[in-house]
């Protein structure tokens, strides 16, 4: 076995760097829905909003968390409204700023709680009539366009798995605690 010391310069820097990149893959940051994900299921719950409309819209609108609103507004639904960007960057945006993450995820369920078909959805874990109804009261200025594009991140990153995957465990878990 070779020591550090029998190592050519060329074969040291090379351990290093492997070494490195070992550790940087190890130290990633979480993906957006690794760490917005409980976030999304309580406010899902509170809601009765189903996990998928709520994350698949704000994948799509904030660009997985890497558009200029969600990083400069910590906006990641594309709400209108007030911002100080303008006295604090110099930067016209019509698009609403948030103190926190939080306050952008829940501002959107108080938007979807506010429509009306809020009413006869609420409690329905199906997304697919939440998007569409949601590109009917004209959230998106292209429904059509923009229906596709959420119901593509949600089966792209299989967040309709996530209710089911639950649903499914916890029928399981209540038949065993029949017996």
């Amino acid at each position: 076995m070779k020591t550090v010391t029998s190592l050519t310069p060329y074969g040291l820097i090379l351990t290093i760097c492997l070494l490195f990149f070992q550790l940087s893959l190890s130290a990633q940051k979480p993906s957006f829905r690794e760490k917005y994900q409980p976030l999304v299921d309580s406010l899902a719950s509170a809601y009765k909003i189903p996990s998928a409309v709520i994350l698949g819209v704000a994948i799509i609108e904030s660009g997985n968390g890497t558009s200029r609103n969600s990083r400069l507004l910590r906006n990641f639904f594309g709400i209108k409204g007030k911002n100080n960007l303008l006295q604090t960057k110099g930067i016209r945006s019509s698009y609403k700023q948030y103190k926190s993450d939080t306050a952008s995820f829940v501002d959107f369920c108080k938007l979807i709680e506010r429509k009306r078909f809020y009413p006869t959805l609420a409690g329905n874990p199906d997304y697919r009539p939440w998007i569409l109804a949601l590109s009917k009261t004209g959230y998106s200025e292209v429904p059509e366009t923009w229906r596709k594009l959420i119901t593509g991140a949600i089966q792209k990153n299989k967040l309709d798995k996530v209710v089911k995957k639950k649903s499914s465990e916890l029928t399981t878990e209540t038949s065993h605690g029949n017996h």
